[in-house]
């Protein structure tokens, strides 16, 4: 297993990641957090943990700068900001594609929350790179403008108390062309913090 703490140009800013490549691996999960979150919140490590048992690559990376995050932190500036967060999953794309570790792995995306959102319109500028889409208890309908766009297998997994939600992803669904799919967790809220309920999340993205 190949782990390391990696730092991304992105624009004028650099962004920074834990990388991890176990050996042997075909594919990578490009994580976009969103809504505070980040590569050290416990529900994606965990997440990122499981795929890596499972022989998958996995690059879980902060969105935004410390000076960002701290900003965000006190105001929510930044987090529904999906143009910004689209450009920085770009330039982490850009970056897998050319890194010599990770260039020749298929990319997948996990997106949560308005993560989600910043994946589907980045799968829109990668069709021939990014192979899925997976949003877990995400904001797809905050790039609804984009979703006709999408060329790729995307999962929407949404938790079943989470009714908002669960609705935005209904109409978001509707706009997509190409291959859908809506997982409903029974008994699970926004976080999955319900026993199991995380676990099963993950045996239905199909990595």
């Amino acid at each position: 297993m190949k782990e390391e703490v990696v730092v991304i140009p992105a624009g004028s800013a650099t962004i920074e990641g834990n990388l991890a490549i176990p050996r042997g691996s075909k594919g990578i999960v490009l994580f976009a957090h969103g809504s505070g979150s980040g590569r050290f919140n416990p529900r994606n490590q965990y997440v990122a943990k499981v795929l890596k048992d499972a022989g998958i690559g996995t690059l879980l990376v902060d969105l935004l700068t410390k000076e960002e995050e701290e900003v965000d932190f006190e105001t929510g500036e930044f987090r529904f900001d999906i143009g910004l967060l689209s450009r920085r999953l770009e330039a982490a794309t850009e970056w897998l594609k050319k890194n010599p570790a990770t260039k020749g792995l298929q990319i997948g995306y996990y997106g949560a929350s308005t993560g989600a959102a910043a994946a589907l319109i980045a799968a829109t500028r990668f069709p021939e790179d990014v192979r899925t889409v997976v949003s877990r208890g995400g904001r797809p309908d905050l790039a609804m403008q984009h979703l006709q766009m999408v060329r790729v297998p995307t999962l929407f997994i949404v938790d079943g108390k989470d009714i908002a939600v669960l609705d935005l992803n209904k109409k978001a669904i509707e706009q997509i062309l190409a291959e859908k799919k809506l997982q409903i967790i029974p008994g699970a809220t926004h976080l999955f913090e319900e026993p199991g309920k995380l676990w099963l999340n993950y045996r239905l993205t199909g990595f």
